[in-house]
Parts: structure tokens; sequence; C-alpha cells
């Protein structure tokens, strides 16, 4: 069975990278990341999880778990040819690059704001923001340009997601609004998402980093992945929210290229 999952390719001549985003969302919500990266040096994907983007729903034999997930993400490393690449992940694709690094199927992983550590009664947080988000995805297009042609309305429509919503143009904003109500990968993994618990330890180094203004998981949620991976690296991202990506994307660059040396040191030992 071959991938269906739909990338970008950044050719460099580094070693290659992964970048997986979160619920709802698609490729373009890295913003400058991928540029930064490939400016280094190295190979970057940047994909469309299945059901989101430009990628199908999972195939029949497929499916939407973490472990599905993981499966799928190594057949495409396979097709690519990309022996271990090092992963990138945020919010629910942080998530899927944590099981992607307990199965050491890849060479290093950086989480950025993962899935999997909020109690219950975080829940109704998490519920409200993202039914908020996908219920006004639903607006007349028309009404989405006029209104995202307001700053102050990017910043109520996307705090949940940034600290610094007005960093994310207009196009990009109606972009991800229309992705976010076509996205058929969006329900399976909203309702999933309730279940979710990330505990299976790391073999791979990896670090995880926490916007200190994440409004959707919340900052405290970083001292429960501390206490369940404490072989992890574990880093507070300042002035950052849930996609910290747009907000700092140096910031974040700076922290992929740490994991991967401490990667390349692991091996040189």
């Amino acid at each position: 069975m071959t991938s269906t999952i739909e990338y970008t390719a950044l050719a460099g001549d580094g070693e290659p990278v992964v970048l997986v985003h979160g619920i709802g969302h698609r490729r373009e919500a890295w913003g400058e990341v991928p540029q930064l990266l490939n400016a280094r040096g190295h190979d970057v994907y940047v994909v469309d999880l299945p059901g989101h983007g430009a990628s199908p729903v999972p195939a029949k034999r497929a499916g939407y778990s973490m472990g599905s997930h993981a499966e799928q993400f190594e057949r495409l490393f396979g097709e690519l040819g990309i022996e271990r690449p090092h992963v990138v992940g945020n919010s629910l694709g942080g998530a899927m690059v944590l099981e992607m690094a307990h199965r050491g199927i890849v060479r290093s992983a950086t989480a950025l704001s993962p899935a999997g550590f909020f109690p219950v009664l975080h829940l109704p947080n998490v519920a409200a923001n993202l039914l908020f988000m996908k219920g006004g995805s639903h607006l007349p297009e028309a009404l989405h340009r006029k209104l995202n042609g307001f700053e102050w309305f990017r910043k109520l429509a996307f705090r949940s997601l940034y600290t610094h919503p007005e960093k994310v143009s207009v196009e990009d904003a109606v972009g991800d609004t229309l992705n976010l109500r076509r996205a058929k990968g969006f329900w399976p993994h909203f309702f999933g998402a309730t279940f979710l618990r990330t505990t299976k330890h790391v073999i791979v180094p990896t670090t995880i980093g926490w916007g200190d203004t994440d409004r959707l998981l919340l900052p405290s949620e970083a001292k429960v992945a501390r206490e369940r991976l404490p072989e992890a690296t574990h880093v507070s991202l300042p002035d950052c929210g849930h996609c910290p990506q747009i907000d700092h994307p140096e910031l974040v660059v700076d922290l992929v290229v740490a994991t991967m040396e401490r990667a390349a040191d692991a091996t040189a030992v």
C-alpha cells in the first residue's frame, strides 16, 4: 500500500526534515519555517495530514490513530528514499512525531505544544476553541475575505493559535479558514483526541517546546509532558502561542537545529 500523503519538497544538501501540522491545519501553516530550514541547507518536506489540505482521507486499511499515522509516514519516508528523517510537529502533529520518536523510525523529533498531555479539566477549553474556529469557518467566503482584512478581526479569530495573529496575511487567514471548513480529517481527530494520552517514552533525541502564552493547549500541560517524558528536552518558548512557527519562526528553527545537533552528537558517540 502506497502513501497518499501530499507534500511540498524544498531540496537541500543537508539531512531531511519533515514538518507535520496540527488538526484542521495544512502545510502552509508552517509559514517561513520551511524556507529558513532550507536556507540552512536541509532537505525539507512539508506535508498535508490525511484528510487535510490536498491529502485525501486515509485508505480503508489505514486510519486516524497515532499508530496508523506513524505507519503512513514510514511508508512515505520509504517512497521518498529518506531513511529516518528528522521530524517536527505542532499540536496533533506534535503527538504524531512523538509516536515516531517512540518507534525509532526518525532520527530526532521536535514537538511544539503537542497534544496528548491535557487533563480532563482542560477538555472544555480545547473543545470550545476548536469548535469556535470550525463553526466560524462556515461563514461565506466573501465575508471571510472582508473581515480578515481587519487586523482586529484576525486577532480575535486566531487568538487561540497565535500570540501575534497580525503576522498572518489576509490570504493565509482565508486559506486556513477554508481548509478548516473542508478538512474531512477534522472530526475523526476531534473526537479521537478526547482519549489521546501521550505516555510512550521516546528513544531518539527529542525536544518538546511549549509556547508560554498558548491558549489552546495550556502552558501548564508542559509540566505533565516533563513528568511523562523526562528523557526529552523541555523548553518554554517566550512570546509564543499554540503555533510558535508563526509567532517566532527563527526561534523554532533554532530549536529544531539544536535537536538535530544532539542527534548528530549521539550518533558520533
